[in-house]
């Protein structure tokens, strides 16, 4: 395979994305959902007899094309979220949090022990087996949600800052209770959980000297150079270099390296420009090639009716696992009725790390590989009712007269 057989399938996705954005926006759609059935779309090509358009070479490319979306999009949502808000949320972050990971995990865990045995058949490995599939539910992929709240101007608002702050923190403890979980089934290549938990650590402890050098460094930069393509190159090579350290050295996702790194650069004085200037890269390509992958890589092979029953309730408690235990926590943490609606629907979305999770349960024979296509629809589903829900949300509230916090 060559690497040039990749130009005319992007080609294809770009332009796609770009007609089907268009469209939603005319219709009150966010564009987001527009890459995502661009890439539906697109995808549709693979079930052609004969086609050599997707192939292999194209589709890896995809893969890798759409990571460094996703990092641009998290490195974006650091630069325009405000620390201020985040502080006042901060408690009421942790808590949506913990609600957010407990009870998808709890429901996903009910609904794998009710269709392999019931209560009456558990054993260590069942027990194992249906703790990972709801560990798989716990993940939380805010990248279409701070999306939709960036086109929406709701970013910084006290929920969309809640969202993001309780996305990161579900990153840190998703990390932990996929360790956790790996660890007691036994796998041999799989990290102790509590240096998982020191690691963890020891990578904030870090990241908080990096950022004192680091705000110093471009608030010379930015003097020196005020303005200058300069300060928008190095800062996203500090991004990458950080979403790198993120993921190789302390096994903490990239993409929080990369949403740390936008916080770092909120309070540079040329925030507003290293933002544009990152965003003319990120949305003219790399994150339409990002959204519209999720929708390529949806294959569903080997289901029976069984595991079709599974595999719905299953996406069932995925969204109710988020919504009402995130929206309730809101409600506890005294957000109104519906800011606390809003916190749920944001939180619901999932992509890249549900499947990776998956994935991890798959190498390690804990799970089955059919639940790999239900994994691929939840991940659908979420991404466009999520961003259609938010919108709808706001729009009432414009119509009702209430201004977001």
């Amino acid at each position: 395979m060559e690497y040039y057989e990749i130009l005319l399938p992007l080609a294809l996705l770009l332009v796609v994305s770009k007609i089907f954005m268009k469209l939603c926006t005319r219709i009150n759609i966010p564009s987001v959902v527009g890459m995502l059935l661009a890439g539906v779309f697109v995808g549709l090509i693979q079930y052609i007899p004969g086609q050599d358009i997707l192939n292999e070479t194209s589709l890896t490319g995809f893969g890798f094309i759409a990571k460094i979306g996703v990092i641009l999009i998290m490195f974006s949502a650091g630069i325009e979220t405000d620390l201020g808000q985040i502080k006042k949320v901060g408690g009421p972050a942790v808590i949506i949090t913990i609600a957010g990971v407990i009870t998808p995990m709890g429901l996903g865990f009910l609904v794998a022990v009710l269709c392999h045995g019931g209560f009456a058949e558990l054993t260590t490995a069942t027990v194992l087996k249906c703790l990972f599939y709801g560990t798989i539910l716990t993940a939380t992929s805010v990248s279409v949600t701070v999306a939709t709240l960036r086109e929406s101007g709701k970013l910084n608002t006290k929920v969309g800052t809640s969202i993001v702050a309780a996305a990161i923190i579900d990153d840190i403890l998703g990390i932990v209770v996929l360790s956790f979980v790996l660890a007691v089934s036994g796998g041999d290549d799989v990290s102790n959980p509590w240096m998982v938990l020191l690691m963890t650590i020891l990578y904030f402890v870090v990241v908080m000297i990096i950022s004192v050098v680091a705000k110093r460094f471009f608030l010379w930069l930015d003097r020196k150079y005020p303005h200058h393509r300069l300060v928008p190159i190095f800062s996203l090579a500090f991004c990458f270099a950080v979403a790198f350290v993120s993921e190789r050295v302390f096994g903490i996702a990239d993409i929080t390296g990369a949403y740390v790194v936008g916080l770092i650069l909120s309070t540079n004085p040329d925030s507003r420009y290293i933002d544009r200037k990152s965003d003319v890269l990120s949305y003219m390509f790399f994150v339409p090639v990002f959204f519209g992958n999720i929708g390529i890589s949806t294959q569903f092979t080997g289901i029976d009716g069984s595991m079709m029953i599974f595999g719905l309730l299953f996406i069932i408690a995925g969204i109710a696992g988020k919504l009402i235990g995130c929206g309730a926590a809101s409600m506890l943490c005294g957000y109104g009725a519906r800011d606390s609606l809003k916190v749920g629907l944001g939180m619901m979305a999932r992509a890249e790390v549900a499947l990776v999770t998956a994935q991890k349960g798959v190498e390690h024979g804990i799970i089955d590989s059919t639940i790999m296509p239900f994994i691929v629809l939840l991940i659908i589903i979420t991404s466009f009712i999520t961003p259609i829900c938010l919108q709808a949300s706001y729009r009432r509230d414009e119509r009702d007269g209430i201004v977001p916090d």
